[in-house]
């Protein structure tokens, strides 16, 4: 459980860095028998900071996230609500 936390951790603080309102950031995770999934939800003003033009962001996201997952623990997936 505490790497899903640090994971979960890591993408409050990427996600509070690029927006306008950081205290309406949340992060609600969810585990599977596969994999993780972490749903960040941000203020409607900040969507598009965390998405960036063509997605951009939202993938440097879901690669930093990627690259922070444990090699033997299960996947971790950004889901941006």
């Amino acid at each position: 459980m505490g790497e899903e936390k640090s994971m979960r951790d890591l993408l409050l603080f990427v996600a509070r860095s690029l927006v306008d309102h950081p205290d309406d950031v949340q992060v609600t995770e969810t585990e599977g028998p596969e994999a993780i999934i972490l749903e960040l939800s941000v203020a409607p003003d900040d969507m598009g900071k965390v998405i960036g033009k063509q997605g951009r962001i939202a993938k440097a996201i879901r690669s930093v996230m990627r690259a922070a997952t444990p090699r033997d623990g299960k996947p971790v997936f950004v889901d941006i609500q």
